[in-house]
Order: C-alpha cells, then structure tokens, then sequence
C-alpha cells in the first residue's frame, strides 16, 4: 500500500481531519459510493477552491437527523465528527422549530441595533458563567472569536504578546493560524502576526514533559518572566483535537502564574462548551475561571454559524474601540439558536446524560486498549474520546496507515469521525446519542479492529 508515501511530515500533515490524498480515498470514491453520487462529487471538485483537509469529499448529503449523516444513495453514518456543532445532534425537533419561528419575524438586525432575541441569548449565556464574567459579544464564527479576544487582550493589557501551544488549534484566519502551533497551517504563508510565543503542551502520552506537568508549568513560568510584554496566555482547556486532558492542578498552577505575572487567561473551549465533558464549559472540570471565554460551534445549534466570547465586566471600558464591528454580531437565528441549545441542554438533562455516557465509554474503550495491541493510548471525558493507535507500545511509533484502514472500514459499516495527528481515532458523537447507537458505533468500531488483525 501506498497510503503514507506523499507525507513529508510522516503522519503530522494530518493533523486535522482524516487522511484524504491517498490510494485509499480513490479506493474510496472507486468501491463505494455510486455513479450519482460520482457525478456530483466531480462537480463539487470542479467548482470548489481545493485545500487540504476539505477535498477531495467523502459522499454527498442529503439529509441529517439526530445522530446520523444521510447520503444521497441513502447510506446512513453515525457521526462521531460532526463538526463539534452536533451538541444536541443534527436538526433537532426544538431547534428546527425556534428557527423557522424566527424567520416569520426578525430575519436580521443591522449594526446600532439591538433586538430582544440577542438580548435574551446574552442573559441566558451569562447565566452559567461566574459572577463577573458577564460581557460578551457574538460573532459568526470562532476564528473571529479568537480575533476579538486577541484584540481585547492587547486593549486591556496594554501588550501585544501571546503564549499559545504548540499543536494547539484556534482558527483558521491568518491572526488565529498565527497563535495556533498546527504547523500544517502555516505553511507557505509567509510572515505571520509577530508576538507569539509558542511552549509545549502538557502532555500525558508522548511530547517532551510526557507525564510531567510541573515541566511544562516551570517551562510556562520561566517564559513569562522574561518577557514583560506578554499579555495574554491563550489555550485550548482541552486540546480537542486528540483529546489532551491536563489535570486541574496543572490549569490550577497555570491560572495562578497568570495572576503573578499579570497576563490574562484566554480560553479557547469553542468546540468543547456547552457540555460535552459532562460541565457546561471545560474549565469548571478543573477549579479556575478564564478572563476570557471563547465559544463557538455548538453554539448555533448545528444550524446557524454562531459564536461568541465572555468576559469581565471590569474590561468593559473600550466603547471608543472596535472589538468586534461584525455584520451578524447581533444575529436574531444565531441568538435564538444559542438559546435554544441552552434550553435543550437543560431540558433534557443533558449534562447528567454525559456523566453515565462516559463510564460506559471509559469502560468499553479501555477493554478495547486492553485486547488490541494497536492501541497505545486511550484518553477522554464526558463524550470526547481519543484512541491513539501505535505499532508499538513501547516505542510508540505511530499507526498511520492502520488508522486510515479502520477509518475507512468504519465509514464502510456507517460509523463517521474523524483521525487526528496521523493516528488519533477521535470520537465526539452528539451529547443526545442513544445508548443503543452508542453500543453500535462501539461494536463497528471494534469489528474493524479485529478486521486488522490488531488483538494483543
């Protein structure tokens, strides 16, 4: 097989999203999907701007509900991706309903308006959040939520300075690509924003403080000293990627040398909020508060673009300053959305539902790492699941090509997610998942295990 021949990066080029440009996608688009669909995936490849991670597609859509992706050809996924929009999964009933409600009245609110909608959105939103940590403002995306964030920090702070992660993610813009360290998305775009130091992760599987986090909290110490220009610390509370959990006294010691050095905390929990780790936001797992929130994805309800940051209400001096200036900054269908999804959350008790989901995941799973030799690492919380896969245990070289076979294999039997640094099987399903489709998406997944002859 060739499947990993074009990589120069051995695996790293892949960071984000499943592996798309070998022998096995054409294998893929040959074997199975049908000639309708073909035809449409041609054109798609005709008129859409090719990038790296989005193209060549998988299948054409036509429909998605609940926990399912529908193709044209009537093939149904269980989607473990979703995008991290599917928090109350795809097309939910409430959410349908409040949308198409608003559409009969306040369509769009213009720039030095308001409108009730946003206004009911920002006191529901607030409502969850500490006391103090009640200033927000929208934006339909989360790379413009990392934008206003980074413009808020230098406004308060007086710096122009970030520390980020490397490996981190927080957008795709060109300011959010250059405090993220995915180096694949920063290749061939020359000079970036200048004033971002980059420091390793805490990381509990590989990385240089592999199962040290006072390292890495000395190493984040020793860059804050010597540098007074630093205003901000920006970092994803979990690395949603492959799934990187640092303890709560490491965000704890990171929160507190923040306070000593006087940089603010900027978190990014725009894929993880709205719980997915059985809290409402990722931070509450671990005792600290961030000065600033950013949010995003889930948050318009899987429908409508919606995002937004949270702050404190002592930052709340820049009017003569444009932070923000969207178009959309006061959506009334993103502002219905968002509150809806808080609605559902609630009302169908979500967050408790995420709590029982995860025993069973962390059991299912680490029985999963106990039989199959192939898995190196298995790491998660609430409905989050990293599987890191190895040809080794002990070397821990990474299983590239056989997560891009089960992948596959999975897609083939309805199960969609996606793989992640080359050789992270992520699963993210919606938090209203079945235990039913649960159990099925487990037993597909470990029938493509056995299909890979990966048993210890």
């Amino acid at each position: 097989m060739d499947h990993m021949k074009h990589d120069r990066h051995n695996g790293e080029s892949v960071v984000e999203g499943d592996i798309n440009l070998t022998s096995a996608r054409g294998e893929w688009l040959k074997e199975e999907v049908n000639d309708q669909t073909k035809e449409l995936l041609e054109k798609d490849a005709k008129y859409f701007l090719h990038q790296s991670m989005s193209t060549p597609c998988l299948d054409v859509l036509k429909n998605c509900e609940g926990s399912y992706l529908e193709s044209i050809s009537g093939k149904r996924y269980l989607d473990f991706h979703g995008n991290n929009v599917h928090q109350v999964g795809f097309s939910h009933p409430k959410m349908v309903s409040a949308l198409m409600g608003q559409l009969q009245e306040l369509t769009f609110s213009t720039r030095r308006y308001t409108n009730e909608k946003a206004i009911k959105f920002a006191e529901k939103l607030t409502s969850y959040t500490p006391k103090g940590l009640n200033r927000i403002l929208l934006t339909p995306n989360g790379s413009s939520a990392i934008s206003i964030a980074l413009k808020l920090a230098r406004a308060v702070t007086g710096k122009h300075k970030v520390v980020s992660f490397w490996d981190s993610f927080h957008g795709a813009n060109l300011d959010a690509i250059s405090v993220g360290g995915e180096s694949i998305f920063q290749e061939h775009m020359g000079p970036l924003m200048p004033g971002v130091e980059r420091i390793p992760p805490p990381i509990t599987y590989r990385g240089i403080f592999e199962g040290n986090e006072e390292k890495a909290l000395e190493y984040l110490e020793h860059v804050l000293s010597k540098d007074d220009e630093i205003g901000a610390f920006l970092a994803e509370t979990i690395r949603n990627t492959d799934v990187q959990i640092p303890t709560a006294k490491y965000w704890q010691g990171a929160r507190e040398l923040c306070d000593k050095y006087g940089v603010l905390l900027i978190l990014d929990e725009i894929p993880i909020a709205f719980g997915r780790t059985g809290k409402m936001f990722a931070y509450e797992l671990f005792g600290i508060e961030p000065d600033i929130l950013c949010l995003g994805k889930g948050l318009g309800g899987g429908i409508v673009p919606q995002a937004a940051i949270v702050t404190r209400e002592e930052y709340n001096r820049f009017g003569h300053i444009s932070l923000g200036h969207y178009t959309h900054e006061k959506s009334p269908l993103g502002s219905v959305a968002g509150l809806t999804l808080l609605e559902i959350i609630e009302e169908e008790k979500l967050l408790q539902k995420v709590k029982a989901d995860e025993e069973f995941m962390k059991k299912a799973l680490y029985k999963m790492h106990r039989k199959y030799s192939l898995i190196g690492d298995v790491r998660g919380v609430g409905l989050l699941w990293g599987i890191e896969l190895v040809t080794n245990r002990t070397t821990k070289e990474k299983a590239t090509a056989e997560a891009e076979e089960i992948m596959y294999e999975c897609l083939k039997n309805g199960l969609s997610f996606k793989v992640s640094k080359g050789n992270v099987l992520q699963l993210s399903p919606p938090l209203t998942i079945s235990r039913e489709e649960l159990e099925k998406a487990l037993e597909i997944l470990n029938d493509a295990f056995l299909k890979t002859n990966a048993i210890a």
